[in-house]
């Protein structure tokens, strides 16, 4: 899956989804970046770099793996594929909109 559709996908589950409150970046290395800003109402998802109050770093594998639900994502964190810098309970609700 390339990164416009994985965007894309993230946009759909984000889309059907209550409010986050949040802006969240998906950290992908050198595939790029999502970045979902969800104090809008629809959310923006996009692939600019910002100011996140929440960043994800993963590989864009392993966040496929999370949208298609193969991979959980407690377990995507504590095997290391899955690295969160700032709130852990933003990162919860994105794991959970995420399964949905």
């Amino acid at each position: 899956m390339s990164l416009d559709n994985i965007t894309q996908a993230i946009r759909t589950k984000a889309g059907g989804s209550p409010s986050l409150g949040y802006r969240v970046q998906f950290d992908l290395g050198d595939d790029g970046v999502v970045f979902w800003d969800g104090t809008q109402t629809p959310p923006t998802i996009d692939n600019e770099a910002r100011d996140a109050d929440t960043v994800m770093r993963l590989s864009l594998a392993n966040l496929e793996a999370l949208v298609a639900g193969e991979l959980n994502p407690t377990m995507a964190y504590m095997t290391g594929k899955l690295k969160i810098q700032g709130s852990m309970g933003v990162a919860l609700k994105i794991g959970q909109l995420l399964e949905e």
